[in-house]
């Protein structure tokens, strides 16, 4: 243990340049979603391969058709697992902007936590792991294991190129398990690991009507609306239950077993001050689970954004030609996305409304996993977490996607371990996204402890 006592050495002393690499590369507005912003998109890219080759790590940039993955190795340890730590360094936008209290890419700490897009999604959460390596090679401490890094840069638009790399060269990625800190603690105060993460199935559906907009004087009542008809096929597709109303949408969801709804029981989870937090009166959601049973093990379905008519100040009386919605179901193990997608367009195909065709664009979907908590991979990560934050963590599943993350296990057989350093009011998506600081630094100190703990795992 010698050698971690140097870690903590060299750790106690590096904090203030840890938060200054963080800041660096939280500058850098890599959106994927935003064509105007490739050039930054790969400016992050560059960074992470620059701080990756200059650990000595063998490093490759991989370009794609779209953003490229950043692929690094330490050498091999015989006899002990390969790690692979899996992240992504692109960022969502950064609408609305006028809710920002400092702005997105001019990282700002205040009240102990670092303010700007990315920050806890999720550059903040994987450059721990860059920093516990550089802990461990910057105190002449010889690494107990193989770690490879796979950095990519467009999980927020649904990893294609990721996937297509996957098909041809995963046995790059060979590995025991994959370590990825995508996600939150349970609470402020109380660490968690993760074993199961919810799917999507990601659309757009617009609903065509006349030619071309028209004055809603002169035509209205003799046409239907494309608005109305789009607010009537999205209210349709919940009952009075909250129940999802695809058809045949549950036939293969697990159910829960008792044994995981008494555990989450056990939390106390108060919906009072999760409905402060969020700023609404009540919790809602689908009648006879809980609210961590609906955010974590349940399928859903979201409407995201709303698109046509006119949106300028002031008033222009119009029946607009056409109108549109991003829509999602969160789906959860078991549930195909290309299955969920034939049944909401059979859905949409049998919603008829008078001169309205509607049309769904099939953007991008994954599905959910589930890992088994009682790995020793998973004990491993327990001890490290408890190391770090001084207090066991608690055993969760999480209510958001990665989608590439079941790609990833069915094509290395791989176990996983989802490490969240975040909190779940970090604004992730949101305007002010931000990352507790002394988070920051305990996840660094927990990956650090966490590579000598799984190079104890015995195959």
């Amino acid at each position: 243990m010698n050698a971690i006592v140097a870690i903590e050495q060299y750790l106690a002393s590096a904090k203030p340049a840890q938060l200054e690499d963080l800041k660096q590369w939280l500058r850098i507005p890599s959106v994927s979603a935003d064509p105007s912003r490739k050039g930054d998109v790969a400016k992050a890219a560059h960074w992470v391969f620059d701080r990756l080759s200059e650990l000595g790590l063998e490093t490759e940039l991989i370009p794609t058709q779209t953003h490229p993955l950043v692929l690094a190795s330490t050498p091999p340890v015989p006899g002990k697992p390969v790690v692979l730590v899996y992240g992504h360094y692109d960022v969502q936008p950064p609408d609305p902007l006028d809710q920002w209290i400092t702005p997105p890419f001019e990282p700002d700490v205040r009240d102990g936590n670092i303010y700007a897009r990315g920050a806890t999604d999720d550059k903040g959460q994987v450059l721990t792991h860059i920093q516990s390596l550089a802990a461990w090679i910057k105190s002449g401490q010889q690494l107990p294991l193989q770690i490879k890094f796979l950095i990519e840069g467009e999980e927020e638009v649904g990893s294609e190129a990721l996937s297509e790399y996957l098909k041809e060269h995963s046995a790059k990625l060979a590995c025991d398990v994959i370590v990825i800190s995508d996600n939150s603690q349970y609470a402020k105060g109380q660490p968690a690991i993760t074993y199961g993460l919810r799917g999507i199935a990601y659309f757009e559906v617009w609903a065509h009507g006349p030619k071309q907009d028209l004055h809603s004087g002169v035509f209205g009542g003799s046409v239907t609306n494309p608005g109305i008809a789009l607010a009537r096929l999205l209210a349709s597709l919940h009952d009075a239950n909250g129940e999802v109303q695809l058809p045949g949408f549950y036939d293969s969801v697990v159910p829960l077993k008792d044994s995981e709804r008494a555990g989450w029981a056990a939390l106390k989870f108060e919906d009072e001050r999760l409905a402060k937090q969020l700023g609404v009166s009540e919790l809602a959601g689908e009648a006879g689970y809980s609210t961590l049973e609906r955010r974590w093990a349940r399928p859903t379905c979201d409407v995201h954004g709303l698109m046509g008519g006119y949106q300028g100040e002031g008033s222009k009386t119009i029946i607009p030609a056409r109108v549109g919605a991003k829509v999602s179901f969160r789906l959860v193990p078991n549930q195909d996305p290309a299955v969920v997608a034939g049944q909401f367009q059979q859905f949409v195909a049998n919603f008829k409304q008078p001169g309205i065709r509607f049309e769904v664009k099939d953007l991008h979907g994954g599905p959910g996993v589930v890992m088994d908590p009682d790995s020793p991979f998973m004990k491993a990560g327990e001890r490290a977490v408890t190391s770090a934050f001084g207090k066991s963590p608690v055993l969760m599943r999480e209510g958001g996607s990665i989608p590439i993350v079941a790609d990833m296990v069915r094509r290395t057989g791989a176990a996983v371990l989802l490490l969240g350093w975040g909190l779940d009011d970090d604004n992730a998506h949101s305007p002010n996204e931000k990352f507790c600081v002394d988070d920051y630094y305990r996840g660094i100190q927990a990956s650090a402890y966490l590579w000598h703990e799984l190079s104890q795992v015995t195959q």
